[in-house]
């Protein structure tokens, strides 16, 4: 006989889960039918039972509905319905369209888009893969006309037809097969899966049946109904709850640890009129991606292309500008400008205490650097006037020697660093800022380490064991800057982290774990080099840094290390250059 005491049924939950034990909540969209939100026991059972916490999402359009939704859950599990309206899509319906629902279509393509951009996993079923796709640059095909029917008149539970299975896919390792026997209930499918899709699976007369990321996100599609498959169909479900879990943990240890990027060159774009304060598509940093990743801070340049032989400043100067002192000054207004306009969000950080504090107080920071000692003008007196202005580093040099040192793209003008530049490190090392050698030559790299009576840092340096280019560090510099205290930070230029082929987020976390190998965990951290060619799949924006500390989660890094990565070492740094400040 059922037990109807309630005072025992909370006594079994209360031993059986421990105060503290969290589990990933997961949103399903509801279907929409007659007045009502209605939802298939079918999913929420096997999201359960996967362990997950189910929670319904209606068809609501208001945006402030649907981020205030996306920040309360871990994954997002797309159902299926009715198909989508082609309009969506701008094609006009054919005649085999079959009935469509007003009522969740643009809800679900906004929520998804947004749920995207934060970088939620996602499952999407039968509607749901369309829906993956219509949000997401893909396309629909309004009716399938082969010889194979894609929809059953058999139980829901019954397989119908096989899906052969990409080797390559995120499927096959759920499945260990290359062909699935599945359900399948539909007469609209994806045609085309777009830039962010691969097809993961197709059906014997070409249909896709399953796509999943092209960019290294934990994104899926099925056309099938695997709610329905019982313990067939759990997989896919144990593969959303475990990525919302992992995600979940980034999430969490966001809101606690400090995440710096210690270079960007979104500075770069502002003779095009870009909007720091919106989701501006011209530029891979401002306030809408960084809130998207929870990128806590960011360091943007002031950078100056060095001029070759024969050339004027003013010539390549992306900014009418009289002087390189002059140009990085007007790149320092602007972002004043921005400071100002958007003080509500973001403000400018000088200091550790003051990035800590902007956290505190739910604001961006901004932290300004100095790319070519071009900037200088030959005159030692120019850095206090940086300092003023709060710059925190100074890379000494781009690509090409100037008076300060030579560049690792350079042609050896002074054998390293020269006697003006000596006087500059030294002048740096009074002042309080860093000294950054991110572009030097080996042999300023040397000399600066010999000079400078503070650690040195590579704001955005890779390895020179894994991509043999001039601008990497060799592992004796790795060595020799660890046990001088200093940083190096692995960056996303593509051309630094592979010869060959596509560089993806993989290779950068191969670049950073290979650096730790050899200096150990506290001399490493991240310089994206952001709106400077830098970003790769898998963390092309701000709104992708989240998906580092997803991969280090699942390498087993531990909070303390990645609060090291994520600034803890730079900042270390940081504090010991500017309390040896000596005016």
């Amino acid at each position: 006989m059922e037990d109807f005491d309630i005072e025992a049924r909370l006594l079994s939950i209360y031993s059986a889960y421990p105060e503290g034990e969290s589990r990933p909540v997961i949103g399903i969209t509801a279907n929409y039918a007659e007045g009502d939100a209605t939802l298939r026991d079918r999913y929420y059972r096997q999201v359960e039972a996967a362990g997950g916490v189910p929670l319904i999402i209606p068809p609501v359009a208001d945006r402030h509905v649907i981020i205030n939704t996306l920040n309360r859950i871990d994954g997002l599990l797309l159902t299926g319905g009715a198909d989508y309206n082609p309009l969506w899509a701008g094609e006009e319906p054919g005649q085999h369209l079959g009935g469509i629902n007003a009522e969740r279509d643009l809800p679900e393509l906004l929520l998804t888009r947004l749920a995207y951009n934060r970088q939620l996993p996602m499952l999407g079923i039968c509607r749901g893969i369309q829906t993956l796709a219509m949000a997401l640059g893909g396309r629909v095909t309004q009716h399938i006309d082969t010889a194979i029917k894609h929809s059953q008149d058999a139980a829901r539970t019954e397989p119908t037809h096989t899906v052969g299975v990409e080797p390559d896919s995120a499927l096959y390792k759920l499945y260990r097969t290359s062909k699935l026997y599945v359900n399948s209930f539909h007469h609209q499918a994806v045609a085309n899966p777009g830039p962010r899709f691969k097809v993961a699976a197709t059906a014997a007369d070409g249909t896709i049946e399953a796509m999943e990321s092209s960019e290294l996100k934990s994104i899926m599609g099925v056309q099938w109904h695997p709610e329905w498959l019982a313990e067939a169909g759990l997989p896919l479900f144990k593969w959303l709850v475990d990525a919302a879990a992992t995600f979940a943990q980034a999430r969490r240890m966001h809101s606690r640890l400090l995440t710096l990027d210690t270079h960007c060159d979104t500075p770069m774009f502002f003779p095009q009129g870009v909007d720091f304060g919106r989701r501006d598509d011209r530029i891979l940093v401002d306030l809408h991606k960084m809130a998207d990743g929870q990128l806590d801070a960011t360091t943007m340049v002031a950078y100056l292309p060095q001029p070759k032989e024969g050339q004027s400043f003013a010539e390549i100067a992306p900014l009418p500008a009289a002087s390189p002192r002059a140009y990085a000054d007007l790149i320092f207004d602007r972002i004043g400008d921005i400071l100002q306009r958007y003080s509500q969000g973001v403000r400018q950080a000088r200091t550790p205490q003051e990035l800590y504090q902007n956290k505190a107080d739910g604001k961006k920071s901004i932290v300004l650097g100095i790319e070519n000692g071009l900037a200088l003008e030959h005159d030692v007196a120019n850095v206090r006037h940086f300092a003023g202005r709060g710059v925190v580093y100074i890379t000494l040099c781009h690509n090409g020697d100037n008076d300060i040192c030579d560049s690792a793209r350079g042609c050896g003008t002074h054998g390293g660093v020269s006697d003006f530049g000596v006087s500059v490190i030294h002048e740096m090392n009074r002042l309080g800022l860093m000294v950054d050698l991110s572009h030097a030559a080996e042999s300023s790299f040397y000399d600066a380490l010999d000079i400078s009576t503070t650690p040195i840092v590579c704001s955005h340096s890779n390895c020179k064991a894994l991509c043999d280019v001039p601008r990497n560090l060799t592992d004796d510099q790795l060595r020799a800057l660890a046990r001088r205290g200093g940083v190096a930070h692995t960056t996303l230029y593509h051309g630094f982290l592979r010869r060959e082929g596509e560089a993806t987020l993989l290779d950068a976390i191969a670049h950073l774990e290979h650096a730790i190998d050899i200096m150990g965990i506290d001399h490493v951290g991240l310089g994206t080099d952001f709106d400077g060619d830098g970003g790769v799949r898998g963390i092309a924006d701000a709104s992708e840094v989240v998906n580092f500390t997803i991969q280090l989660l699942r390498r087993r890094y531990s909070e303390a290390d990645i609060r090291k990565i994520w600034g803890g070492n730079w900042l270390r740094v940081m504090a010991m250059v500017q309390q040896s400040k000596q005016a």
